[in-house]
Parts: structure tokens; C-alpha cells; sequence
């Protein structure tokens, strides 16, 4: 992309006076004055070759008309060159501008207007040269001069056309292929942004259901010993304050201005274990069962998930099955895939407000690591089971 846009700036177009470069003040004002040098300049070459030359005063008059002419090719190049073409026809001194304004059609205008014009440039100075003798040349060879002339200016428009059209399209694709990086970065920054509010959900979820669960204990318990009350307490605040953490290293994942330095890790597969430890010192019995070939080799988006699955069962099994058992089950390998399994019995109700939004994020993480996610309630159980591919 940078490749183009520099091709784009060195050839020099794109600039806000438009093709040609005549649109501006400046360049109208170079335009006249070449123009003016070379009128002048054709006048007094034939003045110096003849003195007498009676139709001298016709040159300077026809010159004056064609220099007054010249500003015509900036705003209405057809129009201009055909009026100094036919005006050329009377004196060599109309020559200059007549094949510039030739010139200025070739880059402007499509190729059919810029070949009428050329052929009629050709044929206003084959006129002019049949009742003029021009610097003692014959006519044949001064007319055929006229026509390379004239050829070499139509080639040399025509390329230039081109050239802009080319550096015009080249840009307009650098802006498009700008405009396509922009949206793929802020997709990729949405995508990542949900990721994080995914993770927000699993990781507070799970921790305020603990602190839940410890909170309606001591609510409930008011008559426990005061041991069971304080270390209740104790692990409430400390709760609270892993939340408040946790809930930090999210903000600071959120803005975009921080790197994410000093972010803990992922919990991985290894994690389980402390995971289903924390559960069982708030109270759920979990019967945990892993058969898992190399669990620290997983790759970090299988092992990321599996985590997550067996966290949102858990949570799941404290909010609508307090006091159930949860069986949990991890089991699988390189080439042979990952499979989680988590069940408890169902229980008459929730003790916690659920927003339903867990397992659905659930299954698009498990989905995105290319796997399934299966939930059902059947002989009175609640199963969540997930199969993860894992390459061998």
C-alpha cells in the first residue's frame, strides 16, 4: 500500500491544479509566458530573415490575438485550440500556442477529440504553408515536419493521460486498501473486545457465586461458631478483593492505552484442579476425574477453553443446584481430542439470579476453538459436555 501511494507522489499527480498542471494562477501565468516568448520569438525570426516582409504587421496582429487566446486552453481546450488553429492558418506566429492548446486536448480530453484536433492542426498549417513560404524549406518536407510535429504531441498527450489515469487509479486503490485496514483493525479490535467481556462474565461470574454462596451461609447460620463465622468472613473479603482485582486486570485489557503489562496468565488446563478446589471450600462437593496424556502440552486455546467449561459448570451447579454433587471429568489427548464433562443433579430451584448469557458465550468459545457443546437435562441431571479438538 505504502508502495503505491509512493509511486503515486513521484510521479507527481494528485495535486489540486488538476491535470496538466494549468488550472492554478501559476500556471496560467507560465502558460502565457511561454507562450508570449515563443510568439514573439517566431515574429522576430521572420522580421530578422525579411524586414520587408509586408505581412509582418499581420504576424504581430495574429500573435498579439493568439498570445490574448492562450488563457482559452485552461477552461475550454477544444474551443481554444480550434479558434488558434483556424487563426493559424493566417500566420506562423499563431504556431506556438496553437500546437500547446494540441497538447493540452491530448491530456484532457478522449483520445477521438485529441485526434480531430491534431488532424486539423495538420491541416490548418498545410493552408498556411500552400500561401507562405516558411524559412526556405520546401512544402513538403515543412508539412511533413508539421505532421511528426504535431504526431509526437498527440503521442505525448495521450501517454500522459494515461499516466494520470493510472496514478489516479493507484491512489483510489491505496485509499481502499486504507479504508479495508481500517475496518479489519477495528474488527479485530471488536472481536478482541468481546473476548474480553466473555472473560469478564466466566471470571466474575465464578467468583461472585462463591461469595455468594459463603454470604447466604452466614445469613442462613446466624447460630454457627464464631470460628466458622470468621473464617466465612475471611474468605468473603478475600474474595472480594481476588474480584476487585480481576475486574482491574479487565478495565486495563479494555483501554486502549495500556499494554497489558502486569496481566496475570490465562487459566489453563492445569488450573483445574485450584478450581475445583475453591469450589469445594465453599461448600459443593466435586468428585473431579482427569485422564488427560500431557495436560501442559495442550495447546493454549484447547486448554483455555476446557478451563472455562469446567468453570461455567460449576457456577451453574452453585446457582441452580446448591448442595448437589458435581462430577467433573477432563479426558482426552494430542490426535484424540479433548472431552469435559460436567454433571450434578438437578435441584428444586436457584438460589442465584442467572442472566442466561453463560452458556451462550460458552458454546461461541467452544465453537471458535473448532469444537461442540452439548447441554441437556435428562434423568434428573443437568450435563455439560464438551469435545475440543486437539492436534496431534
Amino acid at each position: 500500500m505504502n508502495g503505491i501511494r509512493g509511486r503515486a507522489r513521484a510521479y507527481g499527480v494528485g495535486r489540486a491544479d488538476g491535470i496538466g498542471g494549468f488550472r492554478n494562477g501559476w500556471g496560467v501565468a507560465a502558460l502565457l509566458g511561454g507562450s508570449g516568448l515563443l510568439i514573439v520569438a517566431t515574429v522576430l525570426g521572420r522580421w530578422s530573415s525579411d524586414p520587408g516582409d509586408p505581412l509582418l504587421l499581420l504576424d504581430v496582429g495574429a500573435g498579439v490575438l493568439a498570445w490574448l487566446l492562450t488563457p482559452l486552453l485552461v477552461w475550454w481546450p477544444v474551443g481554444g485550440t480550434a479558434a488558434l488553429t483556424v487563426l493559424a492558418v493566417l500566420s506562423p506566429a499563431v504556431t506556438p500556442p496553437a500546437t500547446m492548446g494540441a497538447l493540452q486536448v491530448a491530456r484532457r480530453r478522449d483520445r477521438t477529440a485529441a485526434v480531430v484536433v491534431a488532424g486539423g492542426g495538420i491541416a490548418a498549417h498545410a493552408v498556411q504553408g500552400a500561401w507562405r513560404v516558411n524559412g526556405g524549406m520546401s512544402y513538403g518536407w515543412w508539412l511533413a515536419l508539421v505532421t511528426i510535429a504535431y504526431g509526437a504531441l498527440l503521442g505525448w498527450g495521450l501517454w500522459a493521460r494515461a499516466r494520470e489515469a493510472l496514478i489516479r487509479t493507484l491512489q483510489e486503490r491505496a485509499q481502499r486498501a486504507e479504508a479495508e485496514q481500517g475496518r479489519r483493525v477495528a474488527e479485530a479490535r471488536m472481536l478482541e473486545r468481546r473476548q474480553i467481556a466473555r472473560e469478564m462474565h466466566d471470571v466474575l461470574a465464578h467468583r461472585l457465586s462463591l461469595l455468594a454462596t459463603f454470604a447466604g451461609a452466614m445469613e442462613f447460620r446466624p447460630d454457627a461458631p464464631p470460628e466458622q463465622m470468621s473464617r466465612a468472613a475471611g474468605v468473603v473479603r478475600s474474595g472480594v478483593h481476588q474480584a476487585l482485582e480481576e475486574l482491574r486486570e479487565v478495565i486495563s485489557l479494555l483501554r486502549e492505552d495500556d499494554g497489558g503489562d502486569g496481566v496475570h496468565p490465562q487459566p489453563v488446563l492445569a488450573d483445574v484442579p485450584r478450581l475445583v478446589a475453591e469450589s469445594r471450600e465453599a461448600g459443593t462437593e466435586v468428585l473431579l476425574r482427569e485422564a488427560v496424556d500431557d495436560p501442559a502440552g495442550a495447546p493454549p486455546a484447547v486448554a483455555r477453553t476446557a478451563y472455562r467449561v469446567v468453570q461455567e459448570g460449576l457456577t451453574n451447579a452453585r446457582k441452580h443446584a446448591a448442595g448437589q454433587a458435581v462430577r467433573v471429568t477432563v479426558s482426552g489427548g494430542p490426535g484424540a481430542g479433548l472431552e469435559v464433562d460436567v454433571r450434578n443433579r438437578l435441584a428444586a430451584g436457584g438460589t442465584l439470579p442467572s442472566g442466561g448469557a453463560g452458556l451462550v458465550g460458552l458454546t461461541e468459545r467452544v465453537h471458535l476453538a473448532g469444537g461442540t457443546l452439548d447441554h441437556e437435562r435428562a434423568d434428573g441431571e443437568f450435563r455439560l459436555h464438551a469435545s475440543i479438538p486437539w492436534p496431534a
